[in-house]
């Protein structure tokens, strides 16, 4: 996942790449861990998280292993090229930082515990990067899907800050916006670590060994 060490800055729309009207492949179903659908429409009561931490492929499983969650899906979030490929997106070309879907039952686990998963498994004050991955496209992000959603991803960023720096590390890069279009990637990165596929493949996912307090922010609405 050592790909374009050079792309550190983000490319405006009219620079990007323009990609196609549909995706250049056909998502295999279900999930080969949760044994649920990928895309939706989901079942009724579940909600949606998105976040982006590094390499796609270690963030999925660290989300899947979560009881409470229902599935979860790797993709190309925050961008302006339609329906990328993972080439264009290492490209630099296309404004899209690796994301993962994180579809939940709010009654067996909070958004904000998610949030705390997100924070503490990344070092979200690396800008462009996750450790020796660079590029735009492992950004660390959260994509919202509610004003609540966003009120509490604010309210955990501004609590985690001061665990980070008694650590000595500095700001919060981290972009925190509401959702736009999630492109799913190909079949071959979905639950890419997992038993059926490669449980020993490239994970690029580190924390900081920095806790985040929760219980900062309501996560209903």
């Amino acid at each position: 996942m050592l790909f374009n060490r050079h792309k550190t800055a983000l490319v405006t729309a009219d620079q990007a790449l323009p990609g196609r009207p549909a995706p250049a492949f056909v998502l295999a179903e279900p999930h080969t861990v949760l044994g649920h659908p990928l895309t939706g429409p989901y079942p009724p009561g579940l909600e949606v998280a998105d976040f982006g931490l590094g390499c796609f492929w270690g963030a999925e499983r660290t989300f899947w292993r979560l009881p409470g969650v229902w599935t979860t899906l790797v993709g190309y979030q925050g961008g302006h090229t339609p329906n990328p490929t993972y080439e264009e997106v290492c490209s630099g070309q296309t404004g899209h930082t690796e994301a993962v879907r994180v579809v939940f039952d709010p009654a067996l686990i909070s958004y904000e515990t998610l949030l705390k998963t997100f924070w503490e498994a990344h070092d979200p004050t690396q800008g462009n990067r996750q450790g020796n991955d660079v590029g735009t496209q492992y950004r660390s992000a959260v994509y919202t899907h509610s004003p609540a959603q966003l009120a509490t991803a604010n309210a955990t960023r501004e609590a985690f800050q001061p665990a980070l720096s008694r650590l000595g590390l500095g700001p919060i890069t981290t972009e925190i916006a509401p959702a736009g279009p999630f492109y799913p990637a190909e079949p071959y990165h979905q639950q890419y670590l997992s038993e059926a596929k490669n449980p020993n493949g490239y994970c690029g996912l580190g924390g900081t060994g920095a806790s985040c307090p929760i219980g900062v922010a309501r996560t209903d609405g």
